[in-house]
């Protein structure tokens, strides 16, 4: 038996292999961070014989000590033979370890917290997106890893556009994040789609599917090469620190900003929600106005979206500055929103099959455009 973390995304630290009833293993920190709960590895088990089939039971021995320890609290694991289809496994967590539980039916086996989205699926998702004659690839600058800062810009400048901004897994492990970029982007490029159609012609999209390559490849949670928490950089990034934001942010100052949807994945909450930015100081009624009304009609588009449960409403001027929504949301006085989806299983539509999935974040993605749609005319 042989467990390894060596390709992209690979998270975990092997303690102890010797015993496939007893897999001891440690999810590996964020580089220069405490935070740590994504992980990702391939085990590769003695000759399956169906006869002879035993179980494996894998414990991540040091999850209590996780970032959001209630993320595993109802948790299950996602597996995979063939790197495609993400199934979940039994999975216990007894508030010190997190226990996996799979009898394999092939030699090799993925494992990983969500689906991973990986960085030649990125590569792949924004070249083919570039040959579509409404859609440009630029090239912002470069990470501190030396990756790409890759934007897709779809639509035309014209008069009276609108000015649509979207990005994705600023928290590099919350690869759901980037799944509902790709189903956005895919129904926006289709020619045959009358939604996307209308769209094209009342505004510009700028869209960033992935925020933090970096931190993606080495398998991190939620910060880049050198630990900074994109999401609290916002309001003074640096090209030292957090050249990602810095260069996002001079793009959105040259293009001016409508509408924003930052795009990510909560540990915890087993539905599908937005959190606005009532606390920025900017904040008045035709902002709530805005938001009420993209809330609502959401929840006439998909079941699959609520209002009920997630974070509580920001005080009045109390807003972390540092965070994308409230940043864009109070220097552009727009709508701005924080997407959330969980790691888990939707609770409204609970699939026992596969949770909330790669295929499920895709499909919100592409129903999140019909919300934009019925948004942009009010959004100046």
């Amino acid at each position: 038996m042989h467990i390894t973390d060596n390709f992209d995304s690979g998270n975990i630290r092997v303690i102890d292999a010797s015993d496939a009833g007893n897999i001891q293993l440690e999810i590996k920190h964020d580089h220069q961070s405490e935070f740590f709960q994504w992980f990702h590895f391939k085990l590769q088990t003695d000759p399956v014989r169906p006869d002879d089939a035993q179980e494996h039971v894998i414990h991540l021995i040091n999850a209590g000590k996780s970032a959001y320890v209630q993320g595993w609290v109802d948790y299950q694991a996602v597996a995979s033979y063939d790197r495609e289809h993400w199934f979940r496994v039994p999975t216990q967590f007894d508030g010190e370890k997190l226990t996996m539980r799979l009898t394999p039916e092939y030699d090799s086996v993925y494992f990983a917290y969500f689906a991973p989205y990986s960085y030649e699926r990125h590569q792949d998702l924004i070249h083919s997106a570039q040959m579509h004659p409404d859609c440009q690839l630029h090239v912002l600058g470069q990470t501190l890893d030396g990756r790409d800062m890759s934007l897709l810009k779809v639509g035309t400048d014209g008069e009276g556009k609108r000015v649509v901004w979207i990005t994705a897994r600023q928290h590099p492990g919350e690869t759901m994040a980037e799944w509902f970029v790709e189903g956005l982007v895919d129904r926006l490029l289709n020619e045959n789609d009358g939604v996307a159609r209308a769209l094209i012609d009342q505004a510009v999209f700028y869209i960033v599917p992935n925020m933090n390559p970096d931190g993606s490849v080495r398998g991190h949670l939620r910060t880049n090469a050198v630990g900074a928490n994109l999401n609290r950089e916002w309001l003074e990034p640096s090209m030292e620190r957090s050249p990602e934001v810095f260069l996002v942010r001079e793009k959105m100052l040259q293009t001016g900003v409508d509408m924003f949807l930052d795009v990510h994945g909560d540990e915890a909450l087993p539905v599908n929600f937005v959190a606005g930015c009532e606390g920025v100081v900017a904040y008045d009624a035709r902002h709530k106005a805005l938001e009420d009304k993209f809330k609502a009609i959401m929840i006439a588009i998909t079941p699959e979206f609520q209002d009920e449960r997630g974070y509580g409403r920001g005080a009045p001027g109390k807003a972390n500055p540092t965070v994308a929504t409230h940043w864009v949301g109070n220097h552009f006085r727009c709508l701005a929103y924080t997407i959330e989806m969980p790691f888990k299983d939707n609770d409204l539509l609970p699939d026992d099959s596969v949770g909330w999935s790669d295929g499920r974040s895709s499909l919100l993605g592409r129903d999140f455009l019909t919300g934009v749609y019925h948004m942009v005319g009010d959004l100046r």
